[in-house]
C-alpha cells in the first residue's frame, strides 16, 4: 500500500505512536467530556483534532458516533485522532467502519491507528483486516497487526486458529526484525489459549524454527519468550540443550 502522505525518514520512524505525530496538547487538568464533544463539531480543524484526541485519554460512549463520523475526516491528523479515540472507547458499532476505513484510507499514520483501534475491540470481524495488515502493509502497521492479532486469543477458538497462519507466515518472512519479534510474542500469547493440538504444534514448530535460525538476536530472544511462558515441554527441552551448547 502507497504512503505518500507518511515520507518516514526511515522504517524505524514508521513504528511510533500514531499520537506521536501530534503537537503535545497542553493541559493543566484532565479533558472536560462536554467541551470535547462539542469541539468534535468544530469548523476548526484544530479543535476537532484536539477533541478527538481527548477521547484517546477520556473514555465516554457518547463520543462513539462522532468518532465514527471523524475517521472520514479530510485531516488525516482528525482521522488518526478518532481512530485513537475509538480504541479506547471500543464498540461493536464502530468495528466497521474502523473497517472500511481502514481498507481506504491512504494515510499510513491513520491505518496504524486504526489497526489498534481494532486489536481493542475484540471482535472477529478484525481477523480480516489485520490479517491483511500484518501481509501487505508498511512495516508500521505490520507491526501492530501482529500485536493486534495477540487479542484473538480472547475470542472463539475458530478465530484463534485463523490468526495463527498469518503470525506464522510473517514470523518466518518480514523482511523487518520488529514485526517477526512481535508475531513471536503473538504466537506466544495465542499458544497459551489453545489445546495440545495440530496447530498448537506448528505455532511451537514455527517458534522454535525462530529461536534456532532467525538471524536477528532479538527476534531469537522474543521467540525464547515466547516458549518459555507457554510452557511447552518440547520448546522448553529445546532451549535446555541450546543453552547447554551455549547457542541461547
Amino acid at each position: 500500500m502507497n504512503d505518500d502522505g507518511l515520507n518516514p525518514v526511515n522504517w524505524e520512524d514508521e513504528l511510533d505512536s500514531p499520537l506521536d505525530e501530534l503537537d503535545a496538547i497542553e493541559e493543566e487538568a484532565a479533558p472536560d467530556p462536554e467541551e470535547m464533544l462539542r469541539l468534535l463539531s468544530s469548523d476548526d480543524t484544530s479543535q476537532r483534532i484536539v477533541a478527538a484526541r481527548a477521547f484517546s485519554q477520556i473514555q465516554d460512549s457518547r463520543a462513539i458516533p462522532h468518532l465514527m463520523e471523524a475517521l472520514t475526516d479530510i485531516c488525516p491528523l482528525v482521522r488518526v485522532s478518532a481512530a485513537y479515540g475509538l480504541g479506547r472507547n471500543p464498540s461493536p458499532d464502530a468495528v466497521e467502519a474502523l473497517m472500511t476505513q481502514y481498507y481506504q484510507d491512504w494515510n499510513g499514520y491513520v491505518r496504524k491507528g486504526i489497526v489498534w483501534a481494532l486489536g481493542n475491540c475484540l471482535d472477529r470481524r478484525t481477523l480480516a483486516p489485520l490479517t491483511q495488515g500484518l501481509k501487505m502493509d508498511i512495516s508500521a502497521v505490520r507491526l501492530w497487526a501482529a500485536s493486534a492479532l495477540a487479542q484473538m486469543a480472547k475470542l472463539d477458538y475458530d478465530v484463534m486458529i485463523g490468526a495463527i497462519p498469518p503470525l506464522i507466515e510473517s514470523l518466518r518472512q518480514d523482511s523487518v526484525a520488529a514485526v517477526r519479534s512481535n508475531c513471536a510474542w503473538a504466537l506466544g500469547q495465542l499458544c497459551r489459549e489453545l489445546p495440545s493440538n495440530v496447530v498448537y504444534a506448528t505455532a511451537i514448530d514455527a517458534l522454535l524454527e525462530s529461536l534456532v535460525e532467525d538471524s536477528d538476536l532479538g527476534v531469537r530472544e522474543d521467540a525464547k519468550a515466547a516458549l518459555l511462558k507457554v510452557g511447552d515441554p518440547r520448546g522448553l527441552q529445546m532451549i535446555e540443550e541450546l543453552e547447554l551448547e551455549g547457542l541461547v
